[in-house]
C-alpha cells in the first residue's frame, strides 16, 4: 500500500466552516508533521470547495445494483480517495458526532459497491481527529466518548472494511488556551507517529 518511495499518499479531509479555525489548525499542524516524514498531503477542505452533502437519488444507494453509476460530482470524489492510500478526517464534534458536511460526504462518497457491500472501502487506513469542546472526564460523564467510538469507528469505518480505524477525540478545545495548546501538540504527535 505504500508508495514505491516508502511514502503514503495522505489524504485530509476538513470539515469547518472557518478555514483559520482550531479545526483548520489541528489539520494544519497534523499535516505538517506528517510531511515531515516524507509523507504527501492531498487536502479535501469541504466547506471551501462547496461540497454538496444532501443525498439526491442520483447518489442513493441501489440495493439491487452493487454496480450503479453514481453521479459525476461523487466519482470525482471516489477518484480522489482512491488516489490515495489512507485518509484522516478533521472535524469538531457537534451534537456527539460530526458536521452535516462530512457525514453527506460519508454518505454520498463512500456508497454501497465501493466503500461497503461486496467491494469495500480502498483505504485500509483512516483516522477520525474529532475537536470536543469539553473535557474528557465531561464526556466520561455521560459516556459519550464511547457512543462515538461505536458510531464512527464500528458504525462507519469498520463496516466499510477500514483495517486501521482509529476515532482520536481532542478535548477541551472550549476550556481554555492551555487546553488548544495541548490539542495541537497531540495533532502535531500523532501526524508525526503516522
Amino acid at each position: 500500500m505504500l508508495m514505491e518511495t516508502g511514502r503514503v499518499k495522505v489524504l485530509i479531509v476538513l470539515a469547518h466552516p472557518r478555514r483559520h479555525s482550531l479545526t483548520g489548525a489541528i489539520a494544519d499542524a497534523f499535516a505538517a508533521a506528517v510531511e515531515a516524514r516524507g509523507h504527501v498531503v492531498e487536502w479535501a477542505d469541504l466547506v471551501a470547495e462547496r461540497f454538496d452533502p444532501v443525498l439526491s437519488e442520483a447518489d442513493e444507494p441501489d440495493w439491487n445494483d452493487a454496480h450503479k453509476r453514481y453521479s459525476p460530482a461523487v466519482q470525482s470524489e471516489m477518484r480522489r480517495v482512491e488516489r490515495n492510500e489512507a485518509a484522516v478526517l478533521v472535524f469538531p464534534v457537534w451534537w456527539w458526532s460530526m458536521p452535516a458536511i462530512l457525514k453527506g460526504w460519508i454518505d454520498r462518497v463512500w456508497n454501497f459497491g465501493w466503500a461497503y457491500g461486496d467491494d469495500k472501502l480502498p483505504l485500509r487506513l483512516v483516522w477520525m481527529l474529532a475537536l470536543g469542546g469539553v473535557s474528557e472526564a465531561a464526556y466520561a460523564k455521560r459516556n459519550y466518548s464511547q457512543a462515538m467510538r461505536t458510531q464512527l469507528e464500528e458504525g462507519i469505518l469498520r463496516y466499510c472494511g477500514v483495517a486501521d480505524a482509529r476515532l482520536e477525540i481532542l478535548y477541551g478545545s472550549l476550556e481554555g488556551k492551555a487546553e488548544c495548546e495541548a490539542m495541537l501538540e497531540r495533532a502535531r504527535s500523532l501526524g508525526a507517529s503516522f
